[in-house]
């Protein structure tokens, strides 16, 4: 299993903006020499939810400091850009990097970065389906045209041109079930940010096979995103992933204001109008102390030898072949973090990697789990 990891960039109180990217940067600077497989950046912009404005700008500064890592999108939100523009930034980093890059796309769940990109929220669906098919064309065409619906692009060439066909290791995050369908049909592969637990995410992902395959595309094992605390005690990791996951509902509903129910009424976002419900019932501190251990149990979060027989269970239930991890969240502090990330590399990654247990597709994938982990919560979504 390829092992990666992710660089959040959640402002802190009392930090400067500075601050905090230097300290998630330095994290990033860890994930090579402690034998990660990957790094990811993300894309959001103005509450300081994830200070990652330029996914591909960032990694273009990692290409140049490393020479073997992938370096991956998690990912680049399609409606809110020119998809030209995209393209080219694609190609440069392809190129920059010796083609070891991939890159994961969506098209955001924010109406605070729709407003402060000027684009109707309800575009976001049909946006995101063109801007996809004219990024995928500007790259494997020599000169293309396009007359759609929101872009028209006399016949152009994108330069310099990508060396190594990026557009074979896409992928694309997707909740509701429209979106699989047609993260599917595009024939991208899918990049699960951990929301629910397993045994459903690994329906959606069956889901999103079964689509692929009807329709011609040979399904990718997924890419799965998830927060980690370990610790040499249970108790440790417990502490830990209660303290710093309980305050990422915050920054979440700060983000997102999934609270106040308004995306229910935005077409194309009906699905996640049911989360106003649990978003809502935060305030309450005894249903925000039930969420939290929720959310925890459905990341991974124990000792090392805890770690590895819960993602030996993820493994089965979904066939994910490359895990990324998460382990400054929620405002952590610097030290905690980058312990968490060490720990984590010297013990439980070498395992993922090199057991052939966690390689390939595994016997009864796909097969719901023998008992639900949590049941009661399934209105909960912590995106990333």
């Amino acid at each position: 299993m390829k092992v990666g990891t992710a660089l959040n960039m959640l402002s802190k109180e009392g930090h400067s903006d500075a601050a905090v990217l230097a300290e998630h940067m330095a994290l990033g600077d860890l994930a090579e020499p402690l034998g990660f497989d990957s790094l990811f950046a993300l894309e959001h912009h103005f509450t300081g939810y994830a200070m990652s404005p330029s996914p591909t700008q960032l990694l273009s500064y990692y290409a140049g400091r490393t020479r073997r890592i992938t370096l991956g999108t998690a990912v680049i939100v399609l409606p809110w850009h020119d998809p030209v523009r995209v393209a080219e930034e694609i190609a440069l980093l392809d190129v920059l990097s010796g083609g070891r890059c991939l890159f994961g796309f969506g098209r955001g769940a924010a109406s605070a970065e729709y407003a402060g990109f000027r684009v109707p929220m309800e575009e976001a669906r049909a946006r995101f389906v063109e801007a996809a098919r004219i990024v995928v064309k500007a790259l494997t065409e020599p000169s293309f045209d396009w007359d759609g619906e929101f872009f028209h692009i006399p016949r152009t060439s994108i330069r310099p041109r990508p060396i190594s066909h990026p557009e074979r290791r896409f992928y694309a995050s997707s909740v509701s079930p429209e979106s699989a369908e047609i993260m599917a049909k595009l024939g991208f592969g899918v990049l699960v940010v951990m929301q629910n637990e397993w045994p459903k995410a690994a329906q959606d992902i069956e889901r999103y096979r079964d689509i692929a395959t009807s329709v011609g595309h040979t399904p990718r094992p997924p890419i799965i995103l998830m927060n980690v605390s370990v610790a040499e005690t249970r108790t440790e990791a417990q502490e830990r992933a209660q303290t710093y996951l309980s305050r990422k509902w915050d920054s979440i509903d700060n983000h997102y204001h999934f609270s106040d129910g308004h995306l229910a009424s935005v077409k194309g976002y009906e699905f996640y109008g049911n989360m106003a419900k649990t978003y809502s019932k935060l305030k309450d501190e005894s249903y925000r102390k039930k969420a939290t251990e929720f959310y925890v149990k459905i990341q991974v979060v124990g000792t090392p030898d805890d770690c590895l027989q819960q993602l030996a269970e993820l493994h089965r239930l979904t066939g994910l072949d490359h895990l990324v991890t998460e382990f400054g969240y929620g405002c952590m502090p610097h030290e905690e973090a980058e312990l968490n990330m060490r720990l984590f590399a010297e013990r439980v990654m070498p395992v993922l990697q090199r057991d052939r247990a966690f390689g390939g597709p595994p016997a009864g994938m796909g097969e719901r789990a023998a008992g639900s982990l949590v049941t009661g919560a399934d209105d909960v979504f912590a995106p990333a």
